[in-house]
């Protein structure tokens, strides 16, 4: 779709704002260094205020940065406004033209540009063809459902061929079932057009399907860069590991490499390079645990409840309330509420923090 896959650096970035309240600066992003491989999509993830969504501005030129530099490709961009930019943003409303039908939405950034009448035509068809909706060109956007009009933002952005394609939150307007129709759907457009992609949005869930990597903020601090599953398996922190799906922490101590003592039963666990002795927090995914009468680490079942695919569990664990998920419950012995039972770890399934 590009005429040239572009990569974006960010250099040192910062982003300060004054608190209307208390009247102090604050960083909104501070320092953050990073690098977005060409025809790559990258999800910026974090709770509401993390700053994703100041960085993106930042890249589309809507917000000027304090500190640093912003490159595209090799350009540096902090100077250049958002239409001198080779970029293209998704918004959250669409910003659709509502006296516009469905072809002269998309057309009018190729006719701001003075292109051929023939050359839009061929352009705006190609495109509309790409994301789903040939045919429907005469048909005014107040007739669209809000799929169909995300569609029509997204063929908008794509057919002016950016170098990098923005998007902020674009489908936080839309019911649960079709987000998740349509979040493939832009991961196949984004594919099939092989542009760079930067999307925005607090739904970690969105973020692992869709993206190659995930970019995670906490308060204005990039925390992790990494693919999805790096992000839920080997998390940098607690922040990430408790953002990334769902998460137990047991207190442990490291009894050598690989090894951790949790409440006095030795386990294999991933130790890094924590030194002989050390307190650590243990990850451990509800999924990487099961329940038996025999095992590891012992516990009372405080909550058990069948959930179809999966039997679902609390466990008390010394001072902490493990989530367990047991996968395929019908030919496993079910526990009940007050049973005495012991936590079995598949291997590498735990990480200390």
């Amino acid at each position: 779709m590009s005429k040239e896959k572009k990569g974006v650096r960010l250099e040192h970035i910062s982003k300060i704002y004054k608190d209307p309240k208390t009247g102090k600066d604050f960083y909104a992003v501070k320092d953050a260094n990073i690098e977005i491989e060409p025809g790559s999509f990258v999800t910026l993830l974090g709770p509401s205020g993390c700053g994703k969504t100041t960085t993106l501005r930042m890249i589309a030129g809507f917000e000027s940065p304090d500190e640093g530099e912003i490159y595209l490709g090799n350009e540096a961009i902090n100077s250049l406004t958002p239409n001198k930019r080779d970029t293209a943003m998704v918004f959250q409303s669409y910003a659709l033209l509502p006296h516009y039908n469905i072809f002269d939405n998309v057309a009018y950034g190729l006719k701001l540009r003075k292109l051929d009448k023939a050359v839009i035509k061929e352009k705006v068809t190609d495109i509309l063809k790409l994301v789903g909706l040939e045919g429907m060109e005469n048909r005014m956007t107040n007739q669209l459902s809000g799929g169909q009009q995300q569609r029509v933002a997204l063929a908008r952005a794509l057919v002016i061929e950016p170098g990098v394609l923005l998007f902020d939150e674009p489908l936080s307007n839309l019911d649960a079932k079709l987000r998740v129709s349509m979040r493939t759907e832009i991961r196949r457009i984004q594919q099939e057009a092989g542009i760079t992609a930067i999307y925005v949005t607090h739904d970690q869930s969105e973020a692992m399907a869709i993206s190659d990597k995930v970019i995670i903020m906490n308060k204005g601090i990039v925390e992790q860069i990494s693919t999805p599953q790096e992000a839920y398996y080997y998390p940098k922190n607690k922040f990430v590991a408790d953002f990334i799906g769902e998460a137990n922490f047991l207190e442990a101590s490291v009894k050598g490499k690989d090894c951790v003592i949790i409440d006095g039963a030795e386990v294999e666990c991933s130790t890094g390079n924590m030194e002989t002795g050390a307190n650590c927090s243990v990850v451990l995914r509800p999924e990487g645990a099961s329940l038996s009468d025999t095992g590891a680490v012992k516990g009372t079942v405080k909550y058990s409840c069948f959930m179809g695919a999966y039997q679902d569990y609390h466990v008390q664990v010394a001072d902490s309330l493990v989530k367990i998920q047991e996968y395929n419950p019908k030919n496993k012995k079910i526990y009940r509420v007050g049973d005495e039972v012991f936590l079995n770890f598949e291997k590498d399934t735990l990480y200390a923090l």
